[in-house]
């Protein structure tokens, strides 16, 4: 049996913290009994209905309000929701929190050629938006 890592408020966190905060509360024997039942199914309502909805709403209330401690703040209520799909997903064998990190890292490579590979960069803000599109079209097309 291996010793639970404790936490504590108000101490530095890290990513991999957060991820190991979120495996103790979906743990299947000690976990806490509503976050270790979730599923992707299960969470779909905290993505679509009133959880993330509000979550994104008050995300976007304060950054019109330039109120940057709830900004941290809802931000971290928007990302606890992907460490939870993630951790869903490495209990079924599917993935883990770091391949979504590497999907995501490649996809802005890739998306950013100007940037990463020595690609002309666009003038304006429509051009790279259209480059977006592009490169978005060709990667759908080869799937």
């Amino acid at each position: 049996m291996t010793k639970k890592q404790q936490f504590t408020e108000g101490e530095v966190h890290t990513i991999e913290d957060l991820i190991a905060i979120v495996q103790a509360l979906m743990d299947p024997v000690d976990g806490c009994s509503w976050d270790k039942v979730q599923t992707h199914e299960s969470l779909k309502k905290c993505l679509v209905d009133e959880c993330l909805v509000d979550e994104c709403e008050e995300v976007l209330d304060a950054i019109d309000h330039k109120d940057d401690k709830n900004l941290c703040e809802e931000l971290g209520d928007v990302l606890l929701q992907v460490v939870m799909h993630a951790r869903i997903a490495q209990q079924q064998g599917a993935f883990d929190f770091d391949d979504v990190v590497q999907g995501i890292s490649d996809k802005m490579i890739r998306r950013h050629p100007h940037i990463f590979s020595g690609a002309k960069a666009p003038e304006t803000k429509e051009q790279a938006r259209l480059m977006w599109e592009e490169i978005k079209r060709k990667e759908k097309e080869s799937d």
